[in-house]
């Protein structure tokens, strides 16, 4: 599924305590209780390959006065920065980040800039209708377009390319699946141009895994390198005189303020933009439950490889299996690829020693080398890690903003955030 880790990180309020290094990788756990200058490219292989030397910002010295203060340094909260100061470049908005810009699932996620929503389109329409149902998946079609407008506009190298995504059908079932998903596209008005059903050897020609009898195709869809979209919006944002203090962990938000050891921002507007890390956060333990995504990455492989692997035009891929797989072929030759199955853990905890689960690792390389037996019975891994995402009991992503108290919240992608977490439409500088 899409990005599958996204939303912002711990963007708030939680306590790191220690951390298991697990070997065979690097991963997020490796940096619980480590204070070292490297410890942040060690959270995933993406925050190890960003260009700048993730040294923090300023944390925030003491109280001060904003227009907008927004809780977390993700997607979620530097689209939201973005957004305002492009509209109103007089607004005095600040951002306080926990960490550093991209520390958590922004940082980590599988790099999917995907028009998939976490809710159906049928299910929207029960909920709100066929018309509003379409137009927001049509607005998701038009956000992955407007993603890498802005990367082109502010000049974000993020490896973005714009290769859609292939989803293999490598069963009987699977195939089944696809041929449902192509024909519900079909009901909604969406045409060959959004939802192509691919024969086995159009499928294989996209991506040459075992078994595949067909599958499903849509161009909606970019694969990004994650880290460096995410840390290049933080200095966009930055040039348009947005204030980011990082090293600030936020104890609590209310109403027209957000509450600091270091200080208070006093604000009419407060955003909680901290997705799976939602629960951590004083009277919003129900808002979201945190569920887990874990990923790897290969070292790069060589050209002969990818001859035989495909992904010639680095799409983003997956299969119609129920428990979800998600893979990008990345801009250095590497494959990442992540997937569901770490487990819930009681009371919506969230710690950084979840972040790595053998197990998990293991039946990702076992899945991997079922795909794609080229790599060899001895999978070439050089990091895995992981992280929690944010799901909404709904199952539905919202957005909103409460007049009466100045409080605003986005988030729930359930790991569609990368696109989702944005917006369909520029602004029109005032």
């Amino acid at each position: 599924m899409a990005a599958a880790l996204n939303g912002p990180a711990p963007d708030g309020a939680t306590d790191d305590g220690p951390g298991t290094p697990v070997p065979g990788g690097t991963g997020a756990s490796a940096v619980a209780g480590d204070r070292s200058p490297g410890r942040y490219r060690r959270l995933s292989h993406w925050l190890s390959t960003v260009d700048d030397d993730l040294t923090p910002r300023p944390a925030l010295p003491g109280d001060r006065l904003a227009d907008v203060v927004i809780v977390g340094a993700g997607y979620t909260g530097l689209w939201t920065a973005y957004y305002l100061a492009v509209a109103e470049p007089s607004l005095r908005i600040v951002v306080l980040e926990k960490e550093i810009a991209g520390f958590g699932a922004s940082g980590r996620n599988g790099g999917w800039c995907s028009a998939l929503l976490p809710t159906s389109v049928p299910a929207l329409a029960r909920r709100h209708g066929r018309d509003a149902a379409v137009a927001m998946q049509r607005a998701m079609h038009t956000t992955v377009a407007e993603v890498g407008r802005v990367v082109a506009a502010e000049g974000i190298d993020c490896d973005w390319a714009a290769g859609g995504t292939v989803v293999l059908a490598r069963s009987a079932a699977q195939l089944h699946r696809a041929r449902a998903a192509v024909a519900e596209a079909r009901m909604y008005g969406f045409g060959p141009e959004d939802l192509t059903l691919l024969g086995a050897a159009e499928a294989a020609r996209h991506c040459a895994a075992t078994g595949v009898l067909g599958g499903t195709y849509t161009p909606h869809c970019a694969a990004v390198h994650p880290a460096k979209l995410v840390r290049g919006l933080a200095a966009a944002v930055a040039r348009r005189g947005v204030t980011i203090h990082e090293q600030t962990p936020v104890s609590t938000i209310r109403a027209g303020a957000a509450v600091t050891r270091t200080g208070t921002v006093r604000a009419p507007v407060v955003v909680r933009a901290t997705e799976g890390y939602t629960p951590t956060l004083p009277g919003q333990h129900r808002a979201l439950v945190p569920v887990y995504s874990l990923m790897l990455a290969t070292e790069p492989l060589p050209e002969a490889t990818w001859d035989r692997i495909g992904l010639a035009e680095r799409q983003t891929f997956s299969d119609h299996r129920h428990v979800i797989i998600y893979g990008q072929r990345t801009r250095d030759g590497r494959l990442a690829f992540g997937g569901r199955g770490a487990p819930y853990h009681f009371g919506s905890r969230v710690h950084p020693s979840y972040d790595r689960e053998p197990r998990v690792f293991a039946a990702l390389s076992r899945a991997l080398t079922d795909l794609f037996p080229v790599l060899g019975p001895e999978l070439p891994v050089s990091h895995t890690w992981g992280g929690p995402l944010g799901v909404p009991r709904d199952w539905s992503a919202s957005v909103g903003l409460d007049r009466s108290t100045g409080l605003a919240w986005a988030g729930g992608y359930v790991g569609d955030g990368v696109d989702t977490s944005t917006s369909p439409v520029a602004p029109s500088p005032t």
